[in-house]
């Protein structure tokens, strides 16, 4: 039924087309016909009969029917090549993509005649859908990474608490498993709350709130909060901050940023070792470097350091759940800045981070 439908619907179509292209051909021919035979008539004082009249009618007529036919079927195959055949080679592709299959592609016609409207609409076609692919593949990845690292701590607070079920187990271990549970809930909960973040900064649900306030106070304040652990890990800070660097941004966006970057620095540098913090400014930007002189890592790990849950140095994996410079990065790019890193294996890492001041 859907063929016969579709048949018919063609075949309206085509004499819709002829009888377009008959009234255009007879309008033409009739026009210059009769401007002929008045010309001819004129200047060789011609008579014209009824016959003659009738007989060049018929035959003008059928070459108007010829004609249009001829018209009519040079257009539909012209059709047919150039606007059919890649609509509906978009039309499956768009298809396949429904159905999820992101790596479909059509080809650009490259062929004489080919239109460049088209080839542009074909150009955008595949564009969007390599950007669906790569979304897709950023959602599995994302889904793939928090299962896996949510199912590690749950499953740690499990067999904790199954140990703590133990009638014979001593007051020494119960705290001491309690404190392994409280510290990887911790961990989930500020694994949830860096996916939270994240998710509104890319959807644009957090807009930043910019004030003016001293980069240098915030810089220290933010430092002090990790007095403990430097104490403890007997690191040695060294800071050259200049003064009186003020900018507008959002100061609890900022403030993200710090203390990542200062809770990186001294989770991967050593006893004993050298924790930099540097402030310097120009006349629109204010640069902020956080040095460490850590383990370092590869050129390789540099490239996706920023990417979601990516851990170049899976020693220290319990410690962080990979989404701290994500955020980081993500905060430095809604604020229009820029961020980069240096490193070397064995000597260290600098991030520098370089914020508008106005």
């Amino acid at each position: 039924m859907k063929k016969r439908s579709k048949l018919i619907r063609n075949i309206l179509k085509g004499i819709n087309h002829y009888f377009l292209f008959f009234l255009l051909v007879a309008f033409v021919i009739t026009c210059c016909t009769m401007l002929f035979v008045s010309v001819l008539k004129e200047s060789l004082n011609l008579t014209l009969t009824d016959e003659n009249i009738g007989f060049a009618a018929k035959i003008t007529f059928w070459n108007v029917v010829l004609l249009s036919l001829i018209f009519t079927v040079i257009d539909a195959i012209r059709r047919k090549i150039t606007f059919e055949r890649p609509v509906k080679q978009i039309i499956n592709a768009a298809e396949k993509i429904i159905q999820g299959d992101f790596s479909v592609r059509v080809k650009a016609k490259t062929k004489f005649g080919a239109d460049e409207t088209l080839n542009r609409v074909i150009d955008c076609f595949n564009k969007m859908a390599e950007e669906l692919g790569s979304v897709e593949m950023l959602r599995t990845d994302f889904i793939s990474n928090v299962s896996h690292e949510m199912k590690t701590p749950l499953s740690v607070m499990q067999n904790y608490g199954t140990l703590m079920q133990s009638p014979d187990l001593s007051d020494e271990k119960r705290i001491e498993y309690a404190k392994a549970i409280s510290e990887t809930s911790r961990r989930m909960a500020d694994m949830m709350t860096n996916i939270l973040k994240l998710n509104r900064l890319e959807n644009q649900q957090i807009y930043p709130k910019t004030e003016e306030f001293d980069l240098g106070e915030q810089l220290c304040e933010c430092l002090l909060q990790y007095e403990n652990i430097w104490e403890n890990k007997k690191i040695e800070i060294s800071t050259d901050i200049e003064e009186n660097v003020n900018v507008k941004a959002d100061a609890e966006l900022l403030s993200l940023v710090w203390n990542n970057l200062f809770s990186n620095a001294f989770k991967f540098t050593k006893e004993g070792d050298t924790v930099s913090v540097f402030l310097t400014s120009t006349k629109n930007h204010a640069i902020v470097m956080v040095n460490d002189t850590g383990c370092g890592m590869t050129s390789e790990v540099g490239k996706h350091i920023f990417e979601k849950f990516y851990q170049g140095d899976t020693s220290h994996s319990t410690q962080g759940n990979g989404l701290g410079l994500a955020l980081v990065k993500k905060v430095i790019d809604v604020m229009h800045g820029e961020i980069s890193v240096e490193s070397a294996v064995g000597v260290g890492t600098t991030f520098t981070v370089k914020i508008r001041r106005n």
